[in-house]
C-alpha cells in the first residue's frame, strides 16, 4: 500500500509560480512511476506530468510543456511539480498518483494504483 499527501495549493496571480509536493509513505521503494493529474470543475481528470523509473523519464501534457517540471526526491519519498508562467486555465484540483507497476500508461489515470486527496490552487488576479 502507498499513501499520498499533496500540499502547496493556494492562490497565485497569472504569470506566477508555485510548487506542489506529494509525500509518499508505505511501499515507496516499489513505486515505479508518479504522476500529476488535474481536474477543473465540470471537466474530466486530465494528465499533467509523470516521472518513471528507470532513469526518471518525464512526460508532460502539451498544455504545460515548457512551463511545468516534475521531479522526485527518493530519499524523501516526495514528488514535486514546479509550475511557472501560470495561467488562469491552470486552475484546478491537482492530484498526485503513484503506481507500483512497471507497465501501464503513464499518461492515463488507469495507469496508477494510488491517489492523493488533491490540492486546489487558483490562478487569478
Amino acid at each position: 500500500q502507498v499513501q499520498l499527501v499533496e500540499s502547496g495549493g493556494g492562490l497565485v496571480q497569472p504569470g506566477g509560480s508555485l510548487r506542489l509536493s506529494c509525500a509518499a509513505s508505505g511501499r515507496t521503494v516499489s513505486i515505479y512511476k508518479m504522476g500529476w493529474f488535474r481536474q477543473a470543475p465540470g471537466m474530466e481528470r486530465e494528465f499533467v506530468a509523470a516521472i518513471r523509473r528507470p532513469g526518471d523519464s518525464t512526460y508532460y501534457a502539451d498544455s504545460v510543456k515548457g512551463r511545468f517540471t516534475i521531479s522526485r526526491d527518493d530519499a524523501k519519498s516526495t514528488a514535486f511539480l514546479q509550475m511557472n508562467s501560470l495561467k488562469p486555465e491552470d486552475t484546478a484540483v491537482y492530484y498526485c498518483a503513484a503506481s507500483l507497476a512497471y507497465y501501464g500508461d503513464s499518461r492515463s489515470p488507469g495507469g496508477y494504483n494510488y491517489w492523493g486527496q488533491g490540492t486546489q490552487f487558483t490562478v487569478s488576479s
